[in-house]
Protein backbone atom coordinates (compact mmCIF):
# COMPACT_ATOMS: atom_id res chain seq x y z
CA UNK A 1 0.00 0.00 0.00
CA UNK A 2 0.74 3.78 -0.38
CA UNK A 3 2.79 5.11 2.80
CA UNK A 4 0.56 7.50 4.73
CA UNK A 5 1.63 11.01 4.43
CA UNK A 6 0.41 12.84 7.93
CA UNK A 7 -2.76 14.59 7.42
CA UNK A 8 -4.11 12.45 4.70
CA UNK A 9 -7.05 10.33 4.79
CA UNK A 10 -7.26 6.69 2.71
CA UNK A 11 -10.62 8.08 1.56
CA UNK A 12 -8.63 11.61 0.06
CA UNK A 13 -6.18 9.57 -1.96
CA UNK A 14 -6.57 9.42 -5.99
CA UNK A 15 -7.02 6.19 -7.44
CA UNK A 16 -6.48 6.05 -10.98
CA UNK A 17 -8.09 2.48 -12.51
CA UNK A 18 -5.97 0.84 -15.79
CA UNK A 19 -7.82 -1.03 -18.06
CA UNK A 20 -6.01 -2.77 -21.13
CA UNK A 21 -7.75 -2.46 -24.51
CA UNK A 22 -8.32 -5.96 -26.07
CA UNK A 23 -5.97 -6.27 -29.12
CA UNK A 24 -7.95 -8.16 -31.55
CA UNK A 25 -6.26 -11.04 -33.06
CA UNK A 26 -4.71 -10.71 -36.72
CA UNK A 27 -5.64 -13.74 -39.05
CA UNK A 28 -2.11 -13.99 -41.02
CA UNK A 29 -2.67 -14.23 -45.38
CA UNK A 30 -1.74 -17.26 -47.13
CA UNK A 31 1.52 -16.90 -48.82
CA UNK A 32 1.11 -16.86 -52.45
CA UNK A 33 3.85 -17.42 -54.71
CA UNK A 34 4.76 -14.86 -57.15
CA UNK A 35 6.80 -15.70 -60.35
CA UNK A 36 9.75 -13.89 -61.30
CA UNK A 37 10.05 -10.62 -63.19
CA UNK A 38 6.24 -10.05 -62.35
CA UNK A 39 5.27 -7.30 -59.76
CA UNK A 40 1.34 -7.80 -57.90
CA UNK A 41 -0.99 -4.90 -57.97
CA UNK A 42 -0.74 -2.70 -55.25
CA UNK A 43 -4.30 -2.15 -53.43
CA UNK A 44 -5.57 0.36 -51.47
CA UNK A 45 -8.79 -0.40 -48.43
CA UNK A 46 -10.46 2.56 -46.81
CA UNK A 47 -11.52 1.34 -43.22
CA UNK A 48 -14.56 2.31 -41.66
CA UNK A 49 -12.67 4.70 -39.18
CA UNK A 50 -10.75 6.96 -42.10
CA UNK A 51 -7.52 5.05 -42.26
CA UNK A 52 -6.09 3.59 -45.46
CA UNK A 53 -4.51 0.55 -45.66
CA UNK A 54 -2.47 0.03 -48.80
CA UNK A 55 -0.76 -3.18 -49.52
CA UNK A 56 -0.38 -6.01 -52.39
CA UNK A 57 -3.39 -7.50 -53.80
CA UNK A 58 -3.92 -11.22 -52.33
CA UNK A 59 -6.04 -13.45 -54.31
CA UNK A 60 -8.09 -15.80 -52.36
CA UNK A 61 -7.09 -19.23 -51.46
CA UNK A 62 -8.35 -21.63 -53.04
CA UNK A 63 -9.84 -24.89 -50.98
CA UNK A 64 -7.36 -27.82 -51.92
CA UNK A 65 -9.94 -30.11 -54.04
CA UNK A 66 -11.91 -32.69 -52.16
CA UNK A 67 -10.58 -36.20 -52.24
CA UNK A 68 -13.00 -38.72 -54.12
CA UNK A 69 -14.29 -40.86 -51.46
CA UNK A 70 -15.78 -44.50 -52.84
CA UNK A 71 -18.72 -44.80 -53.32
CA UNK A 72 -19.12 -48.26 -50.41
CA UNK A 73 -16.91 -48.10 -47.55
CA UNK A 74 -13.75 -50.94 -47.51
CA UNK A 75 -15.54 -51.62 -43.90
CA UNK A 76 -18.47 -52.85 -45.44
CA UNK A 77 -17.12 -54.36 -48.39
CA UNK A 78 -14.91 -56.59 -45.87
CA UNK A 79 -18.47 -57.53 -44.24
CA UNK A 80 -20.09 -58.41 -46.91
CA UNK A 81 -16.77 -60.89 -48.38
CA UNK A 82 -17.27 -62.32 -45.02
CA UNK A 83 -20.69 -62.94 -45.18
CA UNK A 84 -20.26 -64.57 -48.72
CA UNK A 85 -17.76 -67.00 -47.99
CA UNK A 86 -19.51 -68.08 -44.48
CA UNK A 87 -22.45 -68.54 -46.81
CA UNK A 88 -20.30 -70.63 -49.17
CA UNK A 89 -18.62 -72.78 -45.95
CA UNK A 90 -22.20 -73.31 -44.81
CA UNK A 91 -23.26 -74.57 -48.20
CA UNK A 92 -20.52 -76.76 -48.07
CA UNK A 93 -21.54 -77.81 -44.50
CA UNK A 94 -24.85 -78.88 -45.61
CA UNK A 95 -23.73 -80.59 -49.12
CA UNK A 96 -20.96 -82.51 -46.48
CA UNK A 97 -23.80 -83.69 -43.69
CA UNK A 98 -26.41 -84.61 -46.83
CA UNK A 99 -23.49 -87.06 -48.40
CA UNK A 100 -22.87 -88.52 -45.38
CA UNK A 101 -26.96 -89.30 -44.64
CA UNK A 102 -26.67 -90.66 -47.82
CA UNK A 103 -23.79 -92.88 -47.29
CA UNK A 104 -25.34 -94.04 -43.98
CA UNK A 105 -28.64 -94.72 -45.87
CA UNK A 106 -26.77 -96.82 -48.74
CA UNK A 107 -24.87 -99.02 -46.06
CA UNK A 108 -28.25 -99.79 -44.03
CA UNK A 109 -29.84 -100.68 -47.03
CA UNK A 110 -26.73 -103.29 -48.00
CA UNK A 111 -27.00 -104.57 -44.64
CA UNK A 112 -30.58 -105.53 -45.35
CA UNK A 113 -30.03 -106.66 -48.86
CA UNK A 114 -27.41 -108.58 -47.26
CA UNK A 115 -29.40 -110.18 -44.64
CA UNK A 116 -32.60 -111.25 -47.25
CA UNK A 117 -30.34 -112.68 -49.63
CA UNK A 118 -27.74 -114.64 -47.52
CA UNK A 119 -30.99 -115.30 -45.21
CA UNK A 120 -32.92 -116.66 -47.79
CA UNK A 121 -30.29 -118.98 -48.83
CA UNK A 122 -29.77 -120.39 -45.39
CA UNK A 123 -33.22 -121.06 -45.10
CA UNK A 124 -33.14 -123.02 -47.77
CA UNK A 125 -30.89 -125.18 -46.66
CA UNK A 126 -32.18 -125.57 -43.27
CA UNK A 127 -35.59 -126.27 -43.90
CA UNK A 128 -34.76 -128.23 -47.26
CA UNK A 129 -36.37 -128.94 -49.84
CA UNK A 130 -39.20 -131.45 -50.94
CA UNK A 131 -36.94 -133.67 -53.59
CA UNK A 132 -35.34 -136.06 -51.51
CA UNK A 133 -32.68 -135.85 -49.16
CA UNK A 134 -30.35 -137.79 -46.52
CA UNK A 135 -32.30 -138.02 -43.85
CA UNK A 136 -29.90 -139.41 -40.76
CA UNK A 137 -31.61 -140.81 -37.97
CA UNK A 138 -29.28 -140.73 -34.65
CA UNK A 139 -29.25 -143.87 -32.71
CA UNK A 140 -26.85 -145.49 -29.54
CA UNK A 141 -23.97 -145.68 -31.32
CA UNK A 142 -20.36 -147.80 -30.63
CA UNK A 143 -17.50 -146.74 -31.81
CA UNK A 144 -15.02 -149.24 -31.59
CA UNK A 145 -11.38 -149.12 -32.76
CA UNK A 146 -12.36 -146.26 -35.16
CA UNK A 147 -15.13 -148.34 -36.85
CA UNK A 148 -19.18 -147.06 -36.15
CA UNK A 149 -21.00 -150.63 -35.38
CA UNK A 150 -25.07 -149.45 -34.86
Amino acid sequence: MYPETPGQLPAERAVTIHRPTPITPIQAAPLIPVQLGTVPAVASIVLPDGRVVTGYAIEPAKPEPAVAKPLVSRTAVNIALGGIGFGAVCGGLVLLTTFIAALAALIQQLIILAAVVFGGFIGVQVLGSSRGGTTVNIRKAVFKRNKFHG
